[in-house]
Parts: structure tokens; sequence; C-alpha cells
């Protein structure tokens, strides 16, 4: 009951007619976002962070929010039109919404999307309703070295997870690890791989960094290959809803899609792309109609799609309860609270109730809201891949820049922007994932005071590090991360 009591504290902040404009804002530049090919939400939260400082941070997150929703429902129209997914966990529902709409069938593909995100939405924000404040309290017994363990495990289950090898997703989150040192360590007032520079005493601007990896490196990497041809768009044909036996064979699916999504999604090195996999190819063997997948089946939309609005809440539980990122984009969120001063955990939930409510109430206002824009106005939508990608690249430029300079006034922010844009896009050239350097990044600051913390505890002792259950079944994890995969593969070739 207290639960409820507490959600319904958070309508009444989110039900503002200032927050109601900000959901409002939020879902339709998000669903703006994941229509337009290349720009995720992860890209949008960075770029308007420097934008954001003057606004409560209530309103802030509750924006943040509807952008991360909206980008997972507008990024299926561009998966079904022109078979390019808007952001990554849209991959599979390209495979069959593609050929939906080549067939004649593209309202009822759009429309078994938009619902289905609708459903997974709001099943999987009752699931974090109920289960952030068991976890959180949870937390509380967790100990320094729980929390060092907890970070490591987040450190090697991204770094191996994401990315075309494990070479390159440990080096991209050393390449973190080495930015998130720079400045004055904390204990000792010592400067910290400064190179003599002033500038660098206060650490490497994170905002400057999630500008610089997101909008420059992706700027330069578009920049590089683009080709001046326009894109096949489908037209929406068909009827604007579903027929019978549509919503017959998809609300199985959403239901499916749903139950895989919001578990993976909590999951260190989860994100959207693994779970709409596993619905993918979950829906395809349960299929009566396995003959019409890769022609165009109902079913393949339908699940991915849910599971991928899922995974959406499930990011947010580690995040909010834990402080613990499980994607890009929730690291940008964490580094958002962290822009505010504000530090999510288990304390969050009792010092600021009225944000993390706030926040959970207005994703259950955001999806009706998602619905309502989706549905009727698709075709709105779909004149925004009519944009042509120099000018739109160009003004995010002239955006990314502006927020930057802003911020800081720094000319050295910029020059750093600037350095950090090329080797984001030498990362994308060569394979490197992202990911792992913006969590090694956020999190390294935490692992280095837990760890310190539990050494001067245990007067120096590294076994300290591994005396509670937690902690070791934490570092378990970790290492069955490393390698398990290794061993498995070694087992396959000696077979």
């Amino acid at each position: 009951m207290e639960t409820l009591g507490l959600l319904l504290h958070g309508f009444e902040v989110a039900l503002t007619p200032t927050n109601l404009m900000w959901a409002l804002v939020g879902s339709i530049l998000g669903t703006a976002i994941g229509i337009l090919p290349g720009i995720g939400p992860a890209l949008t939260i960075a770029l308007l962070l420097p934008v954001t400082v003057s606004v409560g941070p209530v309103s802030a997150f509750i924006m943040f929010a509807g952008v991360l929703y909206g980008a997972m429902y507008g990024g299926s129209t561009t998966s079904i039109l022109i078979n390019t997914p808007g952001e990554a966990g849209s991959m599979m529902t390209a495979l069959e919404g593609n050929k939906m709409a080549r067939s004649g069938r593209g309202a009822a593909a759009l429309a078994t999307a938009a619902i289905g995100s609708f459903v997974a939405g709001t099943i999987a924000t009752l699931a974090l309703t109920f289960a952030a404040p068991v976890v959180a309290e949870l937390a509380f017994l967790l100990k320094p070295a729980d929390f060092f363990a907890l970070t490591i495990l987040a450190f090697t289950s991204v770094a191996v997870v994401m990315g075309a090898s494990r070479v390159r997703g440990f080096v991209s989150l050393f390449i973190g690890l080495a930015l998130g040192v720079v400045g004055i360590d904390a204990m000792t007032g010592q400067p910290r791989m400064t190179f003599g520079m002033p500038d660098l005493l206060d650490g490497v601007e994170l905002t400057v960094v999630l500008v610089s990896v997101f909008a420059i490196g992706e700027i330069l990497y578009v920049a590089s290959r683009y080709a001046n041809a326009p894109d096949d768009i489908v037209a929406i044909k068909g009827k604007a809803f579903m027929t019978r036996e549509d919503w017959r064979r998809s609300w199985k699916p959403w239901l499916r899609g749903t139950a895989i999504g919001f578990p993976i999604g909590t999951i260190p090195g989860g994100g959207s792309e693994i779970p709409t996999m596993l619905s993918y190819t979950l829906e395809k063997k349960l299929s009566r109609h396995k003959d019409e997948f890769g022609k165009g089946a109902i079913e393949g939309v339908a699940g991915p799609e849910a599971a991928n609005n899922a995974s959406a809440a499930g990011v947010l539980v580690p995040l909010l309860t834990l402080g613990l990122p499980t994607s890009a984009t929730a690291a940008i969120l964490l580094a958002a609270f962290q822009n505010y001063g504000l530090q999510p955990g288990p304390f969050l939930f009792t010092s600021n109730p009225e944000l993390i409510w706030g926040l959970i109430a207005s994703l259950y206002i955001g999806n009706v809201m998602l619905l309502v824009l989706n549905l009727p106005l698709v075709g709105i939508w779909v004149k925004l891949l009519r944009i042509p990608q120099p000018q739109l690249y160009a003004g995010i430029l002239v955006f990314a820049m502006m927020g930057i300079w802003g911020v800081s006034g720094s000319v050295f922010d910029l020059a750093m922007m600037a350095g950090l844009g090329v080797v984001s896009y030498a990362m994308r050239v060569y394979g490197f994932p992202i990911p792992p350097l913006l969590i090694g990044l956020i999190l390294v600051p935490l692992a280095e005071t837990q760890l310190r913390t539990a050494l001067a505890a245990g007067q120096g002792r590294l076994s300290v590090l591994f005396e509670t259950p937690i902690s070791i079944t934490f570092l378990t994890l970790s290492f069955l991360f490393l390698f398990l995969p290794v061993l498995l593969q070694r087992l396959k070739r000696s077979a």
C-alpha cells in the first residue's frame, strides 16, 4: 500500500501543467529522434544536458524519460518504412516490418508496433513500480566491498557483451577508466594525469565527453560514408488499424516480448538488442505461420517491439536503485543525475521521492501520449525522413558546439570535444564499442571510492573484498563473463 501511495504522489507531481508540458516535449522529441536514422536517445539526451541546466531536475527527467520511450516507439517507423532501424533495438523489427510494408500491410505493421510498445511499456512500468522499492531496500544491505564487486561485474559484462570482440570491448572500457581518473584525487588532493594543464584539474567534463562521443563522432562517421542517394520510403498502405486476425496473432507476442525484455534490461550489458533478438527467435519457433517469417510475419514485429520497450523500463531498475547503468542511454541518464548533484541509489528514494515517483508516474502518462502521437499521426512523422542528412547533421553540430560553449565558455573544452570526437570516429570505424567507454568513465569514481573504503575498513587486507556472500557472487559472475565463453569455444573445438 505504501508503494501505491507514493505512486499517487508521483502522479500529483507528473500531472502538473509544467511537467505535462515537459512530458509532451520529450515524447514528441523522442519520437522524432527515433524516426531519424542514426540519432538515438543517447545522443539526444547528451545534446540536451547543456540546455537543461536551468530546468528543475523533476521536469528534466520527465522530459528525458519521454525521449527514451519516444525513441523506442519512433525507431520502428524507419525500420518498417525504409528498412533502416532508427535505433539499435529496432533491428529485428526491420526483418519482418519492411516485408509487411512492401506487401501493402505497412499500416498493420506500424499499428502492432505502436500498440505492442504501449502494452509492453505499461506492464514493464508496473513491474518497475513494484520492483524498484524492493531492490532499493536490499541495496541498504550492500557493503563497500559489495558495491565494488558490483561495479566490476558491470565493467566485465559490458566489455564482453558489447562490440565485435572482447579485446575491443576492454580497450574501450580502459579508455573510459583513464578519462575518469583525470583530475585531483578526492582522498589525497594530488593531481592525477593532468600533464600540468590547469584546465584538467577539475577532471574531464562529462558533458564534453558525451557530446563528443555521440554527436561529433557520429557526424564524422556519417559524413565519411555519405552517399547522396534518397532512401526508398515505402508508402503506408492498408487499413489504419489491425484486423481481428492481426490482433489474435499479436497479443501473445506482446506479452512474451514484455516477459523477455524487462528482466534482460535490468542485467548489465543486456540492452535492447539481446531481448529483441531472443523475442524474434522465440516467435519464429512458436508461430503457426512459420512460412511467413522472412516474408512479413506480424509476430516478428509484435514480439521484438514489445521486448524493445520493456527493456527500456528494465534499464531504469538498476539505474535508480543502485546507480548502475546497463546501457549507453542509462549511462547518460546517470550523468544527468550527477549534473544536478544527485546520486541514484537507495538513499535517493528517501531523500528525493518527488523526483523518483514523479519520474515513474510520468512513464505511464508518456506511454498514453506516445500511443496517441504514433497511431493517428504516423503520416506526419514520416515526413521527417525527407530531411537531407547534410542539413540535419550540420544542425546537430552547431547545437552541440553552442551547448558546450554555453555551459563552460571554455575554448579548451571545445578543443577537447573536437579531439575526443576524432577518437570516437576512429572507434566506430574499427569496431570499438562506445558504451564500455561511457560506463567506465562514469562508474570509475564509485568503484575507486568503494575499493578504498573497503580496504581502509579491512586495514589494507585484500581478503576483505571476498568476505561477504554478495561480493563473492558478483565477482564469480564477473569471472564467468570473462572466461566461460572462451571455455565453451574450446570445448566446441575439441568435440
